[in-house]
């Protein structure tokens, strides 16, 4: 099993950024990320044994919740660096909570055998992948906009997600949801694609 832990977007976020990306999308031929497939990770787990799936979810349970998370999405971004773009990205703003998160889930897995993330924490929602497509066209688009704002929204769980490779990209699922006001874990099925 595949797993990572994100937060959902909120659907009016979701629906201004699928109207922006309708200009966007035919500007540059990339990997575009389908927009009911756009999360925040808060964790990448990886590949995990499914017998051991309880344990897991058991210890996602256990965590102490930051409170809800209030989030803004705006402005886009390159990864790792304009000159070198790899992955389009739109900005991810919260307070420190949203980091608080990330690093509890982290540190309730690492006794798990999960791997520490290294790496600082940079939430972002991934728009495309970029491999060595021309982006000119796009960049000056961007260029010309005012920093887009995408809305805000209030956090209240966060979600164990299964990723499954499909004929069309892969797949999510929610298998639990989390209360960020320390509630628990209820279970939650869906699918997405990516």
């Amino acid at each position: 099993m595949r797993l990572f832990t994100g937060i959902a977007i909120a659907p009016r976020v979701l629906d201004n950024i699928e109207r922006l990306l309708g200009e966007l999308r035919p500007l540059a031929r990339l990997n575009w990320t389908p927009v009911e497939n756009l999360h925040i990770t808060s964790k990448f787990i990886g590949e995990w044994p499914e017998h051991r799936l309880a344990e897991l979810e058991r210890a996602l349970g256990e965590l102490r919740p930051p409170g809800n998370i209030g989030i803004s999405v705006a402005r886009f971004g390159f990864f790792p660096n304009p000159h070198h773009p790899r992955v389009f990205f739109a900005g991810v703003q919260s307070g420190p909570a949203l980091g608080e998160l990330a690093r509890s889930i982290d540190d309730a897995l690492v006794p798990l055998g999960c791997a520490r993330e290294e790496r600082p924490y940079s939430p972002h929602l991934t728009l495309a992948k970029i491999k060595n497509e021309n982006i000119r066209d796009l960049r000056e688009h961007i260029a010309s906009m005012n920093n887009p704002d995408f809305g805000s929204f209030d956090a209240v769980d966060f979600h164990l997600y299964l990723s499954k490779p499909g004929p069309r990209g892969s797949v999510y699922s929610k298998l639990a949801s989390y209360s960020l006001a320390g509630v628990g874990a209820a279970s939650h099925t869906g699918t997405t694609r990516t």
